[in-house]
């Protein structure tokens, strides 16, 4: 297994290297960065390894900017002597962190979630999740919006968060389904709407659907690792998660 260091700190790099062989002397250690800058070079020129370690807090800036400017399929462990940080990789699930000062068997159970999760997640998954977690970082303290207002007629109607159950496009136009069943047409499109609404409470399904999390009753096993969802009230249309998203989906169910 082929294995990038990214940390900006010599002493603490070179004990990891010793942590990662202690655990597994089949690892492979390609490379030890220690910037953002020769972090960037190094990825327009390799192909990604198998696993990277990522402290966060590097001397020109946090290590997710590189993580934005490549599309980076592979797996990242966190370390970080910041707890903040931490805590907001562990919540997208992106592998797993290491507070430091590392320890050898913690070091050693984040490898053997790595091996069980290579068994189940794909690059694309991967991607995904670090996607997901840059989303996270830059909502970080965002002010979402709580009501919408709809036009019924003459009449302009406040419409709370709490009470919208999905949003879903149709034709070209976005419809704001509220928990009872009644219908407006929004002025966003599902993109803007993705952006506007609070991920711990909406999310978006597909192309077709934003769904809030109380709006969801049933959730079924799909083919090619699809999900199928049953919405209240009933939906329209057949609504899917894709095998790339299912899990990330399943994720914020359970966050």
């Amino acid at each position: 297994m082929k294995t990038l260091i990214i940390e900006d700190e010599y002493p603490a790099a070179e004990r990891l290297e010793k942590m990662i062989h202690k655990a597994d002397a089949d690892i492979q250690i390609i490379g030890v960065l220690d910037s953002i800058a020769a972090a960037g070079n190094w990825f327009s020129v390799n192909p990604l390894p198998d696993l990277i370690f990522s402290d966060i807090q590097l001397s020109d800036g946090l290590s997710f900017q590189i993580f934005e400017l490549f599309s980076v399929k592979a797996p990242i462990i966190f370390t970080t002597s910041y707890d903040e940080y931490a805590i907001k990789a562990f919540k997208v699930k992106s592998i797993d962190y290491l507070l430091k000062p590392i320890k050898q068997q913690e070091l050693e159970d984040a490898l053997a979630k790595f091996k069980e999760m290579q068994n189940v997640f794909s690059p694309s998954d991967y991607a995904l999740r670090i996607e997901s977690l840059l989303d996270n970082l830059h909502t970080s303290g965002k002010k979402y919006k709580n009501r919408f207002l709809v036009k019924q007629h003459d009449q302009l109607i406040p419409i709370a968060q709490e009470e919208i159950a999905y949003f879903l496009t149709a034709n070209e136009m976005v419809c704001l389904i509220r928990k009872d069943g009644r219908q407006f047409l929004v002025d966003y499109t599902l993109e803007e709407l993705d952006k506007l609404l609070d991920p711990q409470h909406f999310f978006r399904l597909n192309r077709q659907f934003i769904a809030s999390l109380s709006s969801i009753t049933r959730i079924h096993t799909y083919f090619n690792g699809k999900l199928k969802l049953e919405l209240k009230p009933e939906a329209s249309q057949e609504v899917l998660v894709s095998r790339e998203k299912a899990q990330l989906f399943k994720d914020w169910m359970e966050s």
